[in-house]
């Protein structure tokens, strides 16, 4: 007899920091998209209009919003967001996202609830040669992954800061977890310069590049296992 599987409930965690100019339209976005059930909205401490533009959504029922007083870094808001979540898929989405549209919702969602991919990770593809050369498709903060495997990364994952993609990759590989990319074309990522000030902008590239670098070192027993994984495979083979 054939077992029917039981739908999987979706959380989206959008983590926003100033991003009055495209957080309505991301939310939004979520809001309309059919296979999300629940949208959280973590605003780390925005001294813009971010706030504002929220208040506009505190009446949907779909939509939780938790407020920090201050900025705590996208490490500790995702963690939040993690454990607030209800549901058993968590969708991340960057909240400085441009044309982010209801079709890559189930992009990112479908090789989960079908049970091919512990994780997937989309990359906003505005060309071909995007797809083919860009090194940082791996650190795309849009992804979607099951709660029970990043929710005993919690403590781990609220001191990562920018590296939060960075640990969530490691403990993927190093527990041997299917992950999928999926290319999504059309929606634009602003880089930092198109955001800020050329100084603001700089300052805002090498505390990311420091905090990546520090999730590494530190996570350096998740490096052992990914290493040790690899060399069991080859001599499984051999």
């Amino acid at each position: 007899m054939e077992t029917t599987r039981t739908p999987l409930s979706v959380t989206a965690i959008v983590c926003a920091f100033n991003e009055e100019q495209t957080i309505s339209g991301v939310v939004r976005t979520l809001i309309g998209a059919k296979e999300v059930d629940e949208v959280i909205i973590i605003n780390d401490g925005s001294t813009d209009a971010t706030s504002a533009k929220l208040k506009g959504f505190t009446n949907n029922s779909k939509v939780r919003i938790i407020e920090f007083p201050h900025n705590r870094g996208k490490g500790f808001a995702m963690a939040e967001g993690i454990e607030k979540a209800q549901n058993e898929i968590l969708l991340f989405v960057d909240a400085d996202l441009l044309n982010f549209e209801e079709r890559y919702v189930p992009l990112l969602l479908r090789p989960l609830l079908d049970g091919k991919a512990d994780m997937v990770i989309g990359h906003p593809t505005e060309n071909v040669l995007d797809k083919k050369l860009n090194p940082f498709k791996p650190l795309a903060g849009e992804r979607a992954v099951f709660k029970k495997d990043v929710l005993p990364l919690t403590e781990t994952i609220r001191a990562s800061g920018y590296g939060v993609e960075t640990l969530i990759n490691l403990s993927c590989t190093a527990q041997n977890k299917r992950v999928e990319y999926v290319w999504l074309w059309g929606l634009v990522h602003p880089i930092k310069f198109h955001k800020h000030s050329v100084k603001t902008a700089t300052h805002n590239y090498w505390r990311e590049i420091y905090q990546i670098s520090k999730s590494i070192l530190v996570n350096y027993s998740l490096i052992l296992l990914i290493i040790c994984n690899a060399i069991g495979k080859i001599y499984g083979q051999s």
